[in-house]
């Protein structure tokens, strides 16, 4: 009754009305909130365009020295799925992530540029000096409660997606193989490869494919483990 007479318009709260439906929620519990529908507006919606998540995926690489495996650090933009490679090593420290979060919170052209929260998981690895050079580029890094994978939910997609389509079916000979390898799978996840939570969509279309009257073929990356289709010039 109370949305039909706002017409669909916004609902806004005071403070104090904030702070009196948390303290009713908790009485009623998780269970029961399930069950009714709610009338505030979530954080994430609010906020959609200016939260992106960073996270690592794991890849075993030969070497002369043998197997070893290599950490692989990414950021994601939550709106567009826009994804950048932040750092590969093998040997991942704290000096090391201060060097590679510098890249996307460059002032001309980094990746977190239009983001204002950053979500990440609690590994050591997300250090106080990392929050600290996030915080002086204007992004607030948010810390995900224990045990709660959930709340990462885009990050965890895309890793599942790159593993199972392409870093999972093949074990890179060397780190140069290994950027490689990686470096074509971005390529493909952003100009190739549609996506169903953005109406099945490409990130990064491009005008030239689009109108045209030339045969449909398939292409190929990586020696065919990528493939995709489009139209001959």
């Amino acid at each position: 009754m109370l949305r039909e007479q706002l017409g669909g318009k916004r609902l806004r709260f005071t403070n104090a009305q904030r702070r009196r439906l948390a303290r009713k929620a908790k009485r009623l519990g998780r269970r029961r909130l399930r069950e009714i529908s709610t009338i505030v507006t979530p954080f994430l919606a609010a906020h959609w365009g200016a939260i992106a998540a960073t996270d690592f995926f794991t890849v075993e690489v030969v070497t002369w020295r043998g197997l070893v495996r290599y950490f692989v650090l990414f950021v994601i933009d939550l709106k567009s799925r826009r994804v950048e490679i932040a750092g590969i090593t093998a040997a991942p420290n704290g000096d090391w992530m201060q060097q590679v979060a510098r890249n996307p919170v460059d002032c001309e052209d980094g990746f977190l540029l239009d983001s204002r929260y950053l979500i990440h998981d609690r590994d050591p690895l997300f250090t106080h000096a990392f929050a600290g050079n996030l915080r002086r580029a204007g992004i607030n890094p948010v810390k995900l409660p224990v045990r709660s994978p959930n709340l990462n939910a885009y990050a965890g997609r895309f890793v599942r997606s790159a593993k199972s389509e392409c870093v999972g079916q093949v074990i890179p000979l060397g780190e140069r193989h290994l950027r490689r390898v990686v470096g074509e799978y971005i390529e493909h996840y952003h100009r190739e490869r549609n996506h169903q939570g953005i109406g099945n969509r490409l990130i990064d279309r491009c005008d030239d494919d689009l109108g045209g009257t030339g045969s449909v073929e398939c292409r190929e990356r990586l020696g065919g483990m990528l493939r995709y289709f489009a139209r001959a010039a």
